[in-house]
C-alpha cells in the first residue's frame, strides 16, 4: 500500500486482507493487551447497556460487540471491512445474540434514522479512520437526546510515530520515548500480535493510521455538540502486571489507551 492514498477505500482494503487472520488471532486469545488490560477497563467505563439500543461502530469480527450483547444491549455493529463483517455474521449464526451487522463506515450512518440509539461504543476503531468529525456528527445524529457516546482510541500523547521504549543496560524499562507528536501525516504500520507463540512465523497486518492531537479529540467531540461526561487514562492492574511484565512498564510508566464518554444534551 505503499502508493495508496490512504482514504477509507484504502482502510476497507487493508482490514479485508488482515481479516482471515486476525480473526483467528482474537478468537484464539492473542491479543492479549485487549484481553488483560484495555477492554476490560473499558467495560468498568462505558454505562448499563441493558435494554439499551446500543451501535458498535468499527466492530470488526464482533468479539467486543458480542461481549456488549450478552451485558444486555440490543446491538448493530457496523465496519468498514466486508470481510470482517463475514466473520461477525457467521460466528451471529452459530450462536445467536441478536446482533445485527452491517457494512458501512461510521463516518456515513444514513442506512440508521435520526435517534434510534440510546448509546454509540467505538473500541480503539475511530482512530483508525481518516475522518474523525465526520464520524462524531454522523454518530450525534443517529443518538437519542440524552444518548451517550464512549470511545477508546491509542492515548494520542504517548502513541506517536516516533514511539520507543528506553531500557537500561538490565533489560528495564525507564521511560517511553515520544516524538513527532504533531505530525499528523497518516502513515501505514505493520504489526502483529506479538503474545501469540510463534510470532514470527506469521506476515504482519497492514494497518492505515491517522494520528492526531489530544485536542484533535477533546474538541471535535465538543465541536460536534456533544458535552463531554468524562475521560480516562486507565492503568493495567497491579496483579495482572505483576504476572505480566510486558504490561508493567504500561502500569509504571504512561498509560497505552485514552478513554471518553459523551453525552448528546436533550
Amino acid at each position: 500500500m505503499t502508493d495508496t492514498v490512504l482514504d477509507e477505500n484504502a482502510v476497507a482494503q487493508a482490514w479485508d486482507e488482515n481479516a482471515e487472520r486476525w480473526t483467528q488471532d482474537v478468537r484464539a486469545g492473542f491479543d492479549l493487551y485487549r484481553d488483560l488490560y484495555t477492554f476490560p477497563a473499558f467495560l468498568d467505563f462505558i454505562p448499563p447497556l441493558n435494554d439499551r439500543e446500543v451501535i458498535d461502530l468499527g466492530c470488526g469480527e464482533g468479539t467486543n460487540t458480542r461481549h456488549f450483547a450478552r451485558l444486555g444491549g440490543r446491538m448493530t455493529g457496523i465496519d468498514l471491512s466486508g470481510k470482517m463483517i463475514a466473520h461477525a455474521r457467521s460466528q451471529e449464526a452459530e450462536e445467536p445474540l441478536g446482533i445485527t451487522y452491517g457494512i458501512g463506515s461510521f463516518t456515513d450512518l444514513s442506512a440508521y434514522s435520526d435517534g434510534c440509539f440510546d448509546v454509540a461504543l467505538s473500541t480503539m476503531a475511530l482512530m483508525d479512520g481518516p475522518d474523525l468529525p465526520a464520524a462524531l456528527r454522523s454518530v450525534y445524529r443517529v443518538l437519542k437526546p440524552g444518548g451517550i457516546l464512549c470511545f477508546s482510541v491509542l492515548h494520542p500523547c504517548f502513541v506517536t510515530p516516533a514511539i520507543q521504549w528506553l531500557v537500561d543496560q538490565e533489560g528495564t524499562h525507564l521511560g517511553l520515548r515520544v516524538g513527532r507528536y504533531f505530525d499528523d501525516a497518516p502513515f501505514v504500520e505493520h504489526w502483529r500480535f506479538s503474545k501469540r507463540p510463534d510470532p514470527e512465523q506469521v506476515p504482519k497486518f497492514t494497518v492505515p493510521r491517522f494520528p492526531r492531537m489530544l485536542s484533535d479529540y477533546i474538541n471535535s467531540v465538543s465541536d460536534t455538540g456533544f458535552q463531554s461526561i468524562r475521560t480516562a487514562e486507565p492503568r493495567p492492574d497491579e496483579n495482572v502486571s505483576a504476572a505480566h511484565l510486558w504490561l508493567k512498564r504500561w502500569r509504571d510508566h504512561v498509560p497505552l489507551v485514552l478513554f471518553v464518554s459523551a453525552i448528546k444534551p436533550r
